[in-house]
């Protein structure tokens, strides 16, 4: 084979899916039914696992002037509170800023653990390649299930709020009768696309990123050559940063979208 075929036959190899890819790590059976956990589904629980504990040692003896772990929960909490679901949401805030606290910090610790490159470290550790970890907001039925949790919650607080009859009935805006046979379907249609959305615009983000480190580390493989390997290293490095901006900034939109939406079906108008 000449060095070109070799060339291309190497550069095949390179699976820029790699680092994004679900793979099966545990099988249950529960009687006739087989449970499987993917990577990214115990990254899932595990990310669960660290709010669960973080928050608790966070709110743990608070003190006055808070410090340390409680001062940044905290930061975050009211800036959450006050300069994004006030402006939005009205003296409705305090009713529902539980679950946009409980949706931002999951989403950004999902985003944040997926930086973790937990499958190398075992790998070098045991000298067995290891699947274990791996960006779980980059898996579409994941972030589908946060967005259709995201549009259950927005209608079952609409619903509380003004009741089921009075909220299927004004779910279109304000606008005159003759005008309704259209504006209500297309509402509907708004409605039902809002969740495609929201799990769309996060799945991409955090694939196209961890896609591109992936491919960019798969350079030194390729190439196996000194230079190329001190070129991908800084390259990954300035990505990573980025990729951390993204990991803030991919929680604060999905967050943002989903008090808007919160705040659409509380709205007076309803």
């Amino acid at each position: 084979m000449s060095i070109t075929g070799v060339y291309f036959a190497t550069l095949a190899e390179l699976n820029p899916l790699e680092p994004v890819t679900a793979v099966p790590l545990f099988t249950f059976h529960i009687g006739s039914w087989q449970l499987v956990l993917s990577n990214h589904a115990v990254m899932v629980l595990v990310t669960a696992v660290l709010l669960l504990v973080g928050l608790c040692i966070a709110a743990h003896s608070p003190k006055l002037v808070p410090r340390g772990l409680q001062n940044l929960v905290e930061s975050v909490c009211v800036f959450l509170r006050d300069d994004m679901a006030r402006p939005i949401l009205g003296h409705h805030t305090d009713k529902y800023v539980g679950f946009i606290w409980t949706t931002f910090f999951f989403i950004l610790t999902l985003n944040l653990v997926a930086m973790v490159p937990t499958d190398k470290i075992i790998s070098l550790v045991t000298g067995r390649k290891s699947h274990f970890g791996g960006p779980a907001t980059a898996n579409i039925f994941i972030t589908g299930a946060l967005a259709v949790v995201a549009f259950m919650m927005t209608h079952v607080y609409g619903i509380r709020h003004h009741g089921v009859i009075h909220y299927l009935i004004n779910l279109a805006p304000p606008s005159p009768r003759w005008l309704l046979p259209l504006v209500y379907p297309l509402e509907l249609v708004t409605i039902f696309v809002r969740p495609f959305t929201l799990a769309i615009r996060l799945f991409a983000n955090i694939i196209a990123g961890h896609m591109v480190l992936g491919t960019i580390f798969g350079l030194v493989f390729i190439f196996k050559n000194l230079g190329v390997a001190t070129a991908s290293v800084f390259a990954a490095l300035a990505l990573s940063f980025l990729e951390l901006l993204v990991a803030f900034v991919q929680a604060y939109i999905f967050t943002f979208l989903t008090t808007l939406y919160i705040g659409s079906s509380v709205r007076s108008e309803h």
